[in-house]
């Protein structure tokens, strides 16, 4: 039986009088963008398939690692076996939790170069990255095209989440002018995480994001602060300002800063990741594999090859970005990268 014609699948949410038959129908128009996979990524995602969004986008340019399980709820140990890319493998489960839903897949990192068609062809997009470099370009292109989004954040025991309506909320600019420096904000790696906080606010954003999508007198304008092992929680009410370079003067610095990045240090990871400097760029894995053989050790799927080399772990994808881990120095990575892959 098709999710579609099951007659009780949103029966408990569509008792839910906001919400109802009318709004489960918009729900099932709809269409939402989650910028990341990781965390918050994915349990979004759960959330929001399970309550029929019809159509979801899953961006992220990362790979499944053991120490993920302990908080990503849509992968397990037979994703790492079969060396799935994060979105692959959501992907793959979301179509089982719920056949009704259309779920894309983006293996690629989400750059100036893609976040602005990304952004115009969904109704809302949902922050779930792990760095602020993403988040201001989403920022840029939100405002730009006039698109909600909401912004989530969770390290150790605490979190938050903020909607962000343009030409309604403050934005991302507005709340934080300046991009954070490298190495001043903690990360999971070296502050930890547990998986409650997640689950917490991923609730909350998921319930705004059904908000926002049946256009809600009850959409939150506060940022939500919580903190589950210490018992706080806090709602905090941010002025918009008429000056923020981007909501205010419509200044989109960041998709043209950005637009040229070739490399990036990934948070937390020990790990650089670098793309092509020619954009457009594709590699056959097979064929990298077998050049790469005589080097080093090499396995390959549909979806990435990896190479270990050098005491260098590579990981190289079809659209010629490579996630170099053993180093944060971007000058070593790109070294790498065109010493094995090429330019």
């Amino acid at each position: 039986m098709s999710s579609t014609s099951a007659p009780d699948r949103y029966s408990r949410q569509t008792l839910f009088k906001p919400i109802g038959k009318e709004g489960q129908e918009r729900l099932q128009a709809a269409s939402v963008a989650i910028i990341g996979c990781g965390a918050l990524g994915s349990t979004l995602a759960n959330n929001l398939c399970r309550a029929g969004i019809g159509r979801l986008v899953i961006a992220d340019r990362d790979y499944i690692e053991i120490n993920n399980l302990q908080r990503q709820i849509l992968f397990d140990e037979d994703d790492i076996a079969r060396r799935l890319p994060k979105a692959v493998a959501a992907a793959e489960k979301l179509r089982r939790i719920n056949s009704g839903v259309t779920v894309e897949a983006l293996v690629e990192d989400i750059n100036a170069d893609g976040i602005e068609s990304l952004v115009q062809s969904v109704d809302l997009i949902v922050d779930a990255t792990d760095n602020f470099a993403t988040r201001y370009l989403l920022n840029d292109a939100c405002v730009k095209y006039g698109r909600p989004w909401i912004y989530s954040g969770v390290i150790a025991s605490y979190g938050v989440t903020l909607n962000i309506i343009p030409g309604d909320t403050p934005c991302l600019r507005c709340i934080y002018p300046e991009m954070p420096l490298p190495g001043t904000t903690a990360t999971c790696d070296t502050a930890g995480i547990l998986n409650g906080i997640v689950g917490a606010i991923t609730g909350i954003a998921s319930t705004e994001a059904l908000k926002i999508l049946l256009k809600s007198d009850k959409v939150s304008r506060d940022m939500v602060w919580m903190d589950v092992w210490e018992n706080t929680s806090e709602r905090i009410e941010l002025p918009r300002y008429p000056d923020c370079p981007t909501c205010g003067q419509h200044h989109y610095e960041f998709l043209d800063m950005l637009s040229g990045t070739d490399s990036a240090s990934l948070c937390g990871r020990d790990a650089v990741q670098v793309r092509s400097g020619k954009r457009g760029n594709s590699i056959n894995l097979s064929d990298l594999a077998e050049r790469l053989r005589p080097v080093g050790q090499v396995f390959f799927n549909a979806y990435l090859l990896r190479l270990l080399v050098d005491g260098y772990d590579v990981t190289v994808f079809p659209d010629a970005r490579a996630i170099i881990k053993g180093t944060d120095n971007e000058m070593i990575a790109r070294s790498i990268y065109a010493r094995y892959i090429g330019n």
